[in-house]
């Protein structure tokens, strides 16, 4: 049984922060249903899967729904997309939603774009030019109309037909419609892609939109600084303050105290803390259960860094590495791809946290490598001998 915490102000063990995070997260619930029906539950938990274009093992956006609910439709999310149940925008980096999201972001797509700056006043034609584009034709990826000159260079080398559409896309007059094979947007007009109820909703004041987004983050992760709470929807702190103070006065968000946290933490309105979690879960390293890295040592005493950008001879653990859910406790990290060409799912490195014993987690991990070998298609899984979780999962994924 849940524990129900009364009003006021909070104190929490670690142990119970650590309970009241993993279940605002989704981990240990049942999902029942139609995978379509699941992908929406668990959305009311974590509220936005981040995008990313690395596909060494799978799309960082199907990692969280297979931590929380296992094997599933891997269509499921081009579906609500598709549907208009979904859509992407720059929410936490580039991520996708539910649409009742969209109207909380359109302060966001009023402002100018983070990168491109004045863009507009320098290209006005041929943003328009663009944006005529689609309204007359249709769908358009920006290979269609590039303007480049030779290969492409990094995955910022935009040439000016990308960046006009990335400046409409920011602004919310093009979204997508899809992503294509190579993981390239396909623009389109919001009325053609995002329900109409959605378009017509009354746009909320940048104030409250800002409240209601610090509210929503803190019922997602379930206790959390303030830096926290403005990291979910990438808000600065700053800009976010005069919000925090209005939902703290008006009892929407209880302040709290956390065991070893210097900050003050808050807990929304309606706190309940269970008695336990019980899971095991591979997790994307852009889980918003883990994407906060200095969260993630608050919280679960675990550093993590992302090692793709980093030189192989000075990577520690690997290229592609995922922490390890187990019960309560993030346990170890497993460096994983996926050999399509031989199928099989490799695990290149696997490593344990100091303090952890092999024999309590290794068989829930090999029996989630199996199952995620399954749901990619692949027939086999291959555990190298690096690490120190490396020898009993070789011998357990035989």
């Amino acid at each position: 049984m849940a524990q129900p915490r009364s009003r006021g102000a909070v104190e929490l063990s670690l142990t119970e922060a650590r309970r009241v995070a993993l279940a605002a997260q989704g981990f240990g619930r049942e999902y029942r249903g139609s995978d379509a029906s699941q992908l929406q539950k668990l959305l009311t938990h974590v509220g936005v899967l981040q995008i990313d274009s690395v596909n060494v093992l799978v799309r960082s956006q199907e990692l969280p729904i297979f931590a929380r609910i296992g094997a599933h439709d891997r269509r499921v999310v081009s579906n609500a997309v598709t549907k208009g149940k979904m859509f992407e925008y720059w929410v936490h980096e580039a991520s996708l939603a539910p649409v009742d999201l969209h109207p909380l972001m359109r302060w966001k797509m009023r402002r100018p774009h983070p990168w491109l700056g004045n863009y507009y006043s320098r290209n006005r034609a041929l943003v328009e030019r663009l944006y005529a584009r689609v309204r007359a034709d249709g769908p358009l990826k920006a290979a269609e109309v590039s303007t480049r000159v030779g290969k492409k260079g990094t995955w910022w080398d935009w040439d000016d037909a990308k960046s006009a559409l990335e400046y409409l896309f920011y602004a919310g007059r093009v979204t997508t419609r899809a992503r294509d094979i190579d993981f390239a947007r396909v623009y389109d007009l919001p009325e053609r892609v995002l329900p109409r109820n959605v378009l017509n909703a009354e746009t909320p004041s940048e104030l409250d939109s800002r409240r209601e987004l610090l509210r929503r983050a803190c019922e997602h992760l379930g206790v959390a600084t303030f830096t926290d709470l403005a990291d979910y929807h990438r808000q600065k702190p700053r800009d976010a303050r005069a919000a925090l103070d209005a939902l703290v006065e008006d009892g929407a968000l209880r302040t709290a105290t956390v065991e070893g946290w210097d900050e003050v933490a808050y807990v929304p309105k309606r706190l309940t803390i269970p008695r336990r979690v019980t899971t095991c879960a591979l997790l994307s390293p852009f889980d918003s259960l883990v994407w906060n890295r200095d969260r993630n040592e608050r919280l679960f005493d675990f550093h993590y860094r992302i090692e793709i950008y980093t030189p192989k001879p000075k990577r520690r653990f690997g290229y592609y590495v995922l922490p390890v859910l187990c019960g309560e406790r993030l346990v170890g990290r497993l460096d994983m791809k996926a050999d399509r060409h031989a199928g099989v799912l490799r695990v290149e490195g696997a490593y344990l946290e100091r303090g952890v014993a092999a024999k309590s987690v290794a068989a829930p991990i090999a029996a989630r490598l199996r199952e995620m070998a399954s749901w990619l298609g692949l027939d086999d899984v291959a555990v190298a001998r690096r690490g120190s979780l490396a020898t009993p999962l070789v011998a357990l994924c035989k």
